[in-house]
């Protein structure tokens, strides 16, 4: 897995049956694109990964989110529905976060359980 760096890739969805979902990614690793995330979008084509990072808030967002926590190993150890304006409970063994436009983890299958791949470009 490595330690990535801010930039893009493709986040793959390992699914039942040898189903693999390919979701356009974001990687914000250093503090400032942590922070700034999904600040002032209206929108996002795929997901960002968040790293290091094991809680987020909605504060000051424009749309509702879908909020996966990883652990280390980037299998999913719960994912959540958040509106603007809340703050995520933290998750002690997560290590990454996922965020992507609300309902869109469902359709690629991201659930408690399920792991995730990064490719870096």
């Amino acid at each position: 897995m490595g330690r990535w760096r801010d930039g893009r890739g493709t986040l793959l969805v390992h699914g039942d049956g040898g189903r693999v979902a390919a979701v356009p990614l974001e990687i914000a690793t250093s503090y400032r694109a942590r922070t700034k995330g999904l600040l002032g979008r209206d929108g996002l084509d795929g997901a960002i990964l968040l790293s290091p990072a094991n809680g987020i808030h909605t504060f000051r967002m424009r749309m509702a989110i879908d909020v996966a926590y990883l652990d280390r190993r980037l299998n999913v150890i719960a994912v959540r529905t958040m509106p603007p304006g809340r703050l995520g409970r933290p998750r002690l063994r997560s290590r990454h976060v996922l965020e992507a436009e609300a309902g869109a983890m469902a359709d690629w299958g991201v659930r408690a359980g399920a792991r995730v791949t990064v490719e870096v470009e």
